[in-house]
């Protein structure tokens, strides 16, 4: 069963929407161009990563992080396979 006449009033409101998005993105271009702006802000970027003073630690099979004090691994339970994603030097690395 067909929509009758609804369906070409639909599609020119759809159509008349779309318009309107793009004379508004147009203006937007237009206003960002006159003002020397580049785009949107985006922000500062965050800080990622353990704190200073922390080594950050990662568990491939438990798709997780911990974050443990320098020099001590997070608990050896069955799958021990943490992986340390802090750069510190070979010689403070743990076992």
């Amino acid at each position: 069963m067909s929509r009758g006449g609804h369906y070409g009033f639909e599609r020119r409101r759809r159509a008349d929407i779309q318009k309107a998005k793009q004379e508004a993105k147009r203006q937007r271009k237009s206003e960002r161009a006159e003002s020397g702006a580049s785009g949107p802000e985006l922000g500062e970027a965050q800080d990622t990563g353990a704190p200073a003073g922390m080594w950050e630690w990662f568990s491939p099979s438990r798709g997780r992080t911990v974050v443990s004090a320098p020099k001590t691994r997070p608990d050896p339970d069955p799958p021990d396979d943490w992986v340390l994603l802090t750069d510190v030097e070979p010689e403070t690395r743990p076992e």
